[in-house]
Order: structure tokens, then C-alpha cells, then sequence
């Protein structure tokens, strides 16, 4: 019998290592990514934060790269779809309630454009977010700053979001999100601000952490912040446009800048938006005045990925506010076919100093015809005309309101918008009509041929329904300005085409 065991027992064991033979490729396998696994965990607590951080979108990332190899191509697989359709339902009424369930991402839970520091202990997050999410669910942001130095904690708020395009929004609505900390070190050690975006979507609650913002070291100014606000600024005025995209009259822009640089004066400066409108042309305009630091420009052709208002213009705007926001004392929001005008008995100086106790003051509008054209100076003179001396004809139809344009003090603004602002601290001034006023040449800007289309020599002109007058107030100021223009730049832009 004990022969017999000992038979059986070396068979087991010759079975056993024929088995391990077998299978020896796999086990080493096995073992290998045992001994990665535990050497990651190993040294996983002492990687940096900073270095590498996984969010939210990055598992969903992973995740989707796996999911084609390991699920089954089946509609009805729980693993694909592990929400259950509901089921369309007659109500009592013998109406048919019909239901709808989403699946996957169909837009970014926020897209960022900008960060900027808004105080020692305050910061705005300029950027686009998925207009349904807000228009539906409740999306929330929590804002945390990250110092550099090791010895300093993270600290952490709830930011403030606020949605400046009032329902203008399409695919995505801009949001400006506020992050204000009740304290923050003011060493200038450095650090990092955060921002963690909340969906707020009550059937996918998810959260990205966004890193939007990174301070150096010894790199703020923090006497910027905590300064009289009687410290005389880099910039008296400074103007904040709009998305300019389209085919654009390469003269009227000309004709745009040379009045209105010699309208603010030496200490203003001109920040244009290009979303796709700065052509060759038009930028050849623009270059003697870049040249000598009167203009920069911003290309935002980017943000075309994202369907929102107007080519996001409420998000660009609030870029302007921010990013600028401590080096003028005045920002101006307007068009390029809109010109600025005070009275002859005023200035701008002085207009500015009778409107400083308030922080936003609006501006009427004076409605232009662009293709009514005054011949006063014969047919032939008229056609070598700049565009605001012959388009001087002014539509006087009685209409409820028009749309206005504005300018802020930009430190008491928090968000703006495109014909004023509804988040400020401070007052606002309705009735500067005596002060200043902006004449509207609409849709004069995109047109590349001769916009008079008529010609009249009469004080009233009664044309498509429409009562017009003679108003020949910047037609006025067109030899100045081109003087101007000479002694400033030359007869660079002398040849310069619709």
C-alpha cells in the first residue's frame, strides 16, 4: 500500500509541474504586472499633485477608449446603456407624454478662455459652458488655490457664476465665474487656481477640476490692488471691441481708428477682436497703428468651435474687461461702424470729469443712413469722400428706444456686457445725450464697393418710407481728421481700397 502512495503522490507532482511547464509564459506574465501594480502604489503617494492629476473627463476618457474591445455591439447590452428608456405614457387627458433620455456628451462642460486676478484675494474665470446645462440642470463651480510653496495649505470657495448674454446664448451661453477667498497669502510665493466644474445634470453629475490659472513666483503687483484710485493709470481710455469677422471695408476701418485715436488722444489705446474679419487688407490698415502702440490685436479665430452668441462676443468682451481691467480708467464698448461725438463746446476730458462719481454711463444713438449720400460737393468730389463725410444723412423715424452703447469705470465692474453692464458696484447714468452721443453708419463696415447708392443736395429726403435730415456734424470734422491721420502715420494708407 505504501508503495502504491508513493506512486500516486509522484504522479500528482509530475502532473503539477508538467502543468506549471505548461503555463509558465502566462504566470511570468502574471507575475510582471503584479510587480508594476504594486510599484506604482508604492510610489504613487509621492508624485506631485501638480504633475499629474486625473479628472473626471479623463476616466470618461479611458473608459470610452476600452469600452468597443470589451462591450458587445448590442443596443440592449446594461453595459452601453445603463440608463432604462422610459416609456412614452397616455396621460388622463389623452395626451401622449413622450419622454427623451440622453447618452454621451453632446458639449463641454465648460471651455475656458481666460483667468485673470482681480484683487489680493479675488479672481475671474472668463469662458463658455453648455447653454442646456444652465438653462436645465445646476451646474455649480468651486474655486481652490494651489500655492507653490510646500508650507502653505490649499484653500478653497464657492465661485460665483455669472451668465452675462441675458438667454443669447445658442450651444453655449458665456459664463464669467467670480472667486473671491475670504484670505489669501500675500508673499507672492506663487500658486495655482483651480476651478472645479459641476455639471449640476441630475442624471450624470459630474465634476472637471480645470487648472485656469498659474502664478510665478515675485510675479503680481500687489500694489496694483491696494492702491488710491487716484493713481494715475497707463491709459485714460481704452476700447474694448467686439468679435469683427466678415468681409470688412479695408477704408472704413481706415477711416474708423484715424477718428477715433485722434478723438481719445495720445493716451488711449484700441483692443480689436479678430474673428476672422482682419483680412490682409484690413490688417495693412491697422499696422501703422500697432507700429506705434495705439492697437493690439487679438486673434480669436479659435472660437468658432463653439456655437455661441454672435461669435461670442459677450465672452470676448468680458476677456477686454478683465484683462485690462486695472491699467485704463475708462473702457468704451462699441462698434466699428459707430463713430463717438461731443459738442464743440465740450471735450472728452471734460465730459469724463462731470461723469466720475458714476460707474457706467450709456450713450444715445444717432441712426445713419448707409447709402444716402449728401452731393453737395458734386457728384465726382462726393464719391472721393471718407465715408463719414458723405453719409450724412441721419434717420429721424420716431421708434420706442434704440439701441445704446456704454463706458465703465472697469474696476467697479465684475461682468459685462454688449450695451452696458448689470454687474457693478456704483451708479449708472442714463441721460448723457447732451454730452456725448455716437453716430450708427449700420452695415456701412462690410460693404466693399461705394455705399451711395443715392445722391441727394436737400436739407429732408423722404426715401423707402423713411424721413431723413441733413446732419453734416462729422462731415465737419473729416479734414481734421485726415490731417491728423497725415501727421501721425503719413500717406501710408493713401491707396487704401473699399
Amino acid at each position: 500500500m505504501a508503495k502504491e502512495r508513493d506512486h500516486h503522490s509522484n504522479k500528482d507532482k509530475k502532473l503539477l509541474v508538467g502543468v506549471v511547464w505548461n503555463f509558465s509564459t502566462e504566470l511570468k506574465l502574471i507575475f510582471m504586472a503584479l510587480l508594476v501594480i504594486f510599484t506604482l502604489a508604492t510610489l504613487l503617494p509621492f508624485i506631485p499633485s501638480s504633475s499629474f492629476s486625473l479628472s473626471a473627463s479623463d476616466f470618461r476618457f479611458c473608459i470610452s477608449r476600452f469600452s468597443p474591445a470589451v462591450v458587445p455591439v448590442n443596443i440592449t447590452s446594461t453595459a452601453v446603456n445603463k440608463t432604462e428608456p422610459e416609456i412614452d405614457r397616455v396621460l388622463d387627458n389623452g395626451v401622449i407624454k413622450r419622454t427623451f433620455t440622453g447618452h454621451g456628451s453632446a458639449a463641454y462642460n465648460f471651455v475656458t478662455m481666460s483667468a485673470y486676478r482681480g484683487g489680493v484675494n479675488s479672481f475671474a474665470v472668463i469662458g463658455l459652458s453648455s447653454k442646456p446645462l444652465h438653462v436645465y440642470g445646476r451646474p455649480s463651480y468651486r474655486c481652490e488655490w494651489v500655492p507653490l510653496d510646500p508650507t502653505q495649505h490649499p484653500v478653497s470657495t464657492t465661485g460665483f457664476k455669472i451668465l452675462t448674454d441675458w438667454g443669447y446664448g445658442r450651444i453655449y451661453t458665456t459664463v464669467v465665474v467670480n472667486c473671491t477667498f475670504s484670505s489669501l497669502s500675500a508673499v507672492n510665493s506663487g500658486g495655482n487656481l483651480i476651478l472645479h466644474a459641476t455639471t449640476g445634470d441630475p442624471s450624470l453629475n459630474l465634476t472637471d477640476s480645470i487648472p485656469v490659472l498659474t502664478e510665478p513666483p515675485n510675479s503680481v503687483d500687489f500694489d496694483l490692488y491696494t492702491s488710491s484710485a487716484a493713481v494715475k493709470k497707463k491709459y485714460d481710455y481704452l476700447y474694448c471691441g467686439s468679435s469683427l469677422y466678415g468681409n470688412l471695408s479695408p477704408q472704413r476701418v481706415r477711416e474708423w481708428i484715424a477718428y477715433h485715436a485722434r478723438f481719445f488722444g495720445d493716451r488711449s489705446h484700441f483692443v480689436l477682436h479678430d474673428a476672422g474679419g482682419i483680412h490682409g487688407e484690413v490688417f495693412e490698415v491697422l499696422r501703422p497703428w500697432i507700429e506705434l502702440g495705439r492697437v493690439t490685436v487679438h486673434d480669436i479665430r479659435d472660437q468658432e468651435r463653439f456655437d455661441g452668441y454672435y461669435h461670442n462676443q459677450f465672452m470676448v468682451v468680458n476677456d477686454c474687461l478683465h484683462r485690462y481691467r486695472f491699467e485704463a480708467k475708462w473702457m468704451f464698448f462699441f462698434d466699428v461702424d459707430e463713430f463717438m461725438y461731443v459738442p464743440e463746446k465740450e471735450t472728452v476730458e471734460s465730459v469724463m470729469e462731470s461723469l466720475e462719481e458714476y460707474s457706467q454711463f450709456t450713450i444715445e444713438q444717432m441712426p445713419m443712413s448707409s447709402k444716402i449720400c449728401y452731393s453737395g460737393d458734386g457728384p465726382a468730389r462726393t464719391y472721393r469722400k471718407w465715408g463719414f463725410e458723405k453719409m450724412a444723412y441721419r434717420d429721424v423715424k420716431k421708434v420706442p428706444r434704440r439701441d445704446r452703447k456704454y463706458a465703465v469705470q472697469p474696476q467697479n465692474v465684475f461682468a459685462t456686457g454688449v450695451h452696458m453692464s448689470q454687474n457693478l458696484q456704483g451708479k449708472t447714468y442714463h441721460k448723457a445725450e447732451g454730452k456725448i452721443r455716437y453716430f450708427h453708419y449700420h452695415g456701412s463696415i462690410s460693404q466693399r464697393r461705394e455705399p451711395c447708392r443715392h445722391l441727394f443736395n436737400d436739407s429732408r429726403v423722404f426715401l423707402e418710407n423713411n424721413p431723413y435730415v441733413l446732419d453734416t456734424t462729422l462731415r465737419d470734422v473729416g479734414l481734421a481728421v485726415k490731417t491728423f491721420e497725415m501727421r501721425t502715420i503719413g500717406d501710408r494708407l493713401i491707396r487704401t481700397r473699399q
